[in-house]
């Protein structure tokens, strides 16, 4: 079962990840900090999340950025 849980943290940063490079393509930069949406986005929000939640595995706190 502990697999499984692993496994869902990183297939969750897979696509969020994958979501990121799209829009990262879609607005023709290679990097968020060259976005003008940069401090407003919401995938880069939910990627950044995903990222936090893959190194706690779930069991962390909060992130605040």
């Amino acid at each position: 079962m502990s697999e499984l849980v692993l496994d869902e943290w990183k297939i969750a940063l897979t696509h969020k990840k994958e979501a990121l490079e799209a829009c990262q393509k879609e607005q023709g930069v290679n990097s968020c900090l060259k976005c003008e949406k940069l401090l407003n986005c919401d995938i880069r929000d939910s990627y950044i999340k995903a990222v936090y939640e893959s190194m706690s595995k779930g069991k962390g706190g909060g992130f605040e950025f």
